[in-house]
């Protein structure tokens, strides 16, 4: 299937979708989070622009080839991006969702960090426009709720799937506040696009101006029965749910994390890899993911259980299952290696 056909049926299929999103008064029907929709589309983009935004973060614009209209999309949705030296990442939409004719992603330089992999690196040094990246999506894993008011909280790299619900619910004239956290102006995207959204209140609170932040002080900004939406690393999310219950126990918490989570509650088991005779063992503070990359390269791209990219078939063995997508009948024999463990000996296909 032609990139054109593919973005022509995608596009096919949510035009109703879109319309009721265009007529809603904040976002459609959103009160029902939606699981993370697998979409069969995978497109090749020409890389429009690359610009830098703030201290080590680029945005990245990207186009259909032939200039025509993208599948359609909603706050909270990123993109699978292929990466020429064939690894996955996920990125957060950041532009207007109510704009067809491009995406844009945006994405901090991390030279020590992603597990020794680096995409973010990857797109800093070879991402350049006129080029072209390969992208499956959108897809959905942090939609925007209804509600009657809206609490944003975002750290740092954090704004990007923040930015556009800001924007809706500007549009929309929907009370919102939004609390943007980071280690200094000159490390925080977007903030000359934000100032343009004068419907609610943006408070900007770098480190190096405030302080470190609180989200005890944050969190009881929160109109009675607010939405509140978190995008950070985790050890700022960690406390929230219980600091907004004591608060605020009609608001509703949604977060969204730029990292994976911790192991807890582990315990060591093996995995032995079938098709390559090797035994790996899992200690109790990694994942399956870590421990199996020491010894084979394993696709991944989420690191939090829900974009399926590290799905293996399960031979022998009982899973722990801590993944957000896998259907009953696929947990018979299958696991995510980035969230998933076992109580005993697994032998997987691989």
């Amino acid at each position: 299937m032609t990139t054109t056909r593919a973005m022509r049926l995608a596009a096919a299929a949510s035009t109703a979708y879109q319309r009721v999103f265009a007529t809603s008064r904040v976002a459609p029907l959103l009160s029902r989070p939606r699981p993370v929709r697998r979409s069969g589309y995978e497109l090749e983009l020409t890389v429009q622009a690359v610009r830098a935004e703030a201290d080590d973060v680029v945005s990245v614009v990207l186009a259909a080839p032939d200039g025509g209209p993208l599948p359609t999309w909603i706050p909270g949705a990123h993109l699978d991006v292929f990466l020429p030296s064939g690894r996955q990442r996920q990125y957060s939409l950041c532009g207007a969702p109510g704009d067809r004719s491009s995406y844009r992603i945006a994405v901090r330089r991390i030279d020590g960090g992603e597990g020794g992999e680096g995409g973010s690196r990857e797109i800093h040094d070879t991402v350049h426009a006129g080029g072209t990246l390969r992208v499956r999506g959108p897809r959905n894993a942090f939609p925007l709720a209804a509600a009657d008011a809206y609490l944003f909280v975002a750290a740092g790299i954090g704004i990007t799937p923040i930015l556009p619900m800001v924007r809706t619910c500007h549009d929309q004239g929907v009370p919102w506040r939004l609390v943007y956290l980071g280690r200094s102006r000159a490390s925080m995207p977007f903030l000359g696009e934000l100032a343009a959204f004068d419907s609610g209140t943006v408070e900007i609170r770098p480190d190096d101006e405030c302080g470190p932040p609180s989200l005890g002080d944050i969190l009881p900004l929160a109109p009675d029965g607010a939405a509140v939406y978190l995008c950070g690393p985790p050890p700022l999310m960690r406390p929230a749910r219980d600091l907004l219950r004591a608060s605020n126990p009609r608001a509703s918490l949604h977060t969204e994390r730029f990292s994976p989570l911790p192991v807890s509650g582990g315990a060591p088991f093996e995995i032995f890899l079938r098709r390559t005779g090797v035994t790996v063992e899992v200690g109790p503070g990694e994942t399956a993911l870590t421990a199996i990359g020491r010894v084979a390269d394993v696709p991944y791209s989420c690191r939090q259980g829900f974009c399926g990219t590290c799905k293996v078939r399960v031979l022998d063995g009982d899973v722990e299952h801590r993944d957000r997508l896998l259907a009953p009948a696929d947990r018979r024999d299958s696991m995510l290696l980035c969230v998933s463990r076992a109580t005993g000996r697994l032998v997987i296909d691989r």
